[in-house]
């Protein structure tokens, strides 16, 4: 402690500015309480503050321990002690000028929860008006508060509603509704007589009685593959569920995840990195047809010959996030989208254009492709994604989301595609 001592006594707050860096890797969710900030003080202290970059690796090898948790601490340590009036309460930092490289990296767009940890702190004048800061936000989220989030339109959200939509989207527990085997297991009061195991068992006995072995029908949870649109009309609604689809896999490791737009992109191997920023970057690396036009037959045709056979489709829910503005030519759409509904065992199809009371099956691509669904939802607030995780608890409710419903219209001259052939 005698560095840091040296410095405070020379006026310097070197352990309270130290404090507020560990608060601002908390808010910016990483997992760091006061039995680690100690630990903080005395690591430096024992190091010293001699060298910049002695001093990083001392605090990550501290506060960092998973590799997901390596982004938020690089450009909180960067922006944090290269600028000591970041916050309002580090203007007494006393910081050695040493000159170190750039970091690699730098450059990139700065992490979503770190630039909102820094505004929130940058507001607060000390940490008390930073708790009572965050008070007021949570006790602004009052009933109605809420009612309005769960209805909001993800199109029309504002940016503090989006965060919170993705922290109600974080929080979804999902519990899918478990389906019948083939298979059997032995069970005490089974409904069925498990006739080997019987004779095996009577062998070993007497001849006098015979002990009945039963056994019951095995269940298990139905897999779920996500085919996602990320063309340019799918844009906002697109973002929303690709973080259903990340809450979805930190939950089950039976889920695959696909996103397709002129092309199609296996992105389940991205979404299992348990921090969703990190996820979400990678997914943004490896995706190169981002709001660009869409092709849903010959994408479809891809993911029907290169995956339903590496794959469980055949007993898997298969989730079909688009809004069925096929741009393609092929017009091999109708027997992809048939091919896709024998293979799998549930198709359901998320449409957000069903939020319009007016909405009519009008385009070509949403009538090719109608007739060939178990279940057509909307997808385009709260409400729609906790109805969408209530059903795969609950099991199928053909009778209210049946795509029968809707009658295909007999139109003629009906433009193919875009926005004004849909009937809104």
């Amino acid at each position: 402690m005698e560095e840091i001592d040296k410095h405070v006594a020379n006026g310097g707050q070197f352990a309270e500015n130290l404090v507020h860096f560990a608060r601002l890797l908390r808010s910016a969710g990483l997992p760091i309480g006061t039995g680690r900030v100690l630990d903080a003080v005395r690591a430096v202290s024992t190091v010293g503050l001699s060298d910049r970059e002695d001093f990083y690796w001392t605090l990550h090898a501290v506060f960092v321990n998973h590799p997901t948790q390596r982004l938020i601490f690089d450009q909180a340590f960067h922006v944090f002690w290269k600028n000591p009036k970041i916050l309002e309460r580090s203007m007494a930092m006393l910081l050695p000028k040493v000159r170190v490289p750039e970091v690699p990296g730098q450059t990139k767009e700065m992490a979503k929860r770190l630039s909102d940890s820094l505004y929130l702190n940058h507001l607060a004048k000390d940490f008390k008006a930073l708790e009572e800061t965050e008070t007021e936000i949570q006790a602004s989220l009052t009933y109605s508060d809420r009612e309005r989030l769960q209805t909001a339109d993800f199109e029309s959200m504002s940016k503090k509603e989006v965060e919170q939509a993705r922290k109600v989207i974080s929080d979804m527990k999902f519990d899918l509704k478990k389906i019948a085997t083939r298979r059997f297991r032995t069970h005490r009061h089974g409904e069925r007589l498990d006739m080997r195991s019987t004779l095996k068992r009577s062998m070993r006995g007497t001849a006098d009685t015979i002990s009945l072995v039963n056994m019951k029908r095995k269940f298990r949870s139905p897999g779920i593959i996500v085919l996602c649109d990320i063309s340019g009309s799918m844009c906002e609604y697109a973002r929303m569920l690709l973080h259903f689809s990340h809450a979805l896999m930190s939950s089950r490791n039976d889920i695959s995840s696909f996103v397709f737009g002129t092309r199609l992109t296996n992105i389940t191997r991205q979404l299992k990195t348990k921090d969703v920023d990190c996820a979400l970057n990678q997914v943004s690396d490896a995706v190169e047809d981002w709001y660009g036009g869409t092709r849903i037959g010959e994408c479809l045709e891809k993911f029907n010959r290169y995956w339903v056979r590496r794959l469980p489709v055949h007993s898997s829910i298969v989730l079909l996030v688009s809004d069925g503005l096929d741009r393609s030519e092929s017009g091999n759409l109708p027997s992809q989208i048939q091919l896709l509904h024998r293979s799998c065992r549930h198709l359901i199809w998320l449409n957000p254009l069903l939020r319009y009371k007016e909405f009519e099956p009008r385009v070509e691509g949403i009538r090719a492709m109608l007739p060939h669904v178990d279940e057509f939802r909307p997808v385009h607030n709260l409400d729609s994604l906790e109805s969408l995780a209530k059903a795969l608890a609950d099991g199928p409710r053909l009778d209210d989301y049946s795509p029968s419903k809707w009658k295909i219209p007999e139109l003629s001259g009906m433009r193919k595609f875009g926005h004004a052939s849909v009937g809104f």
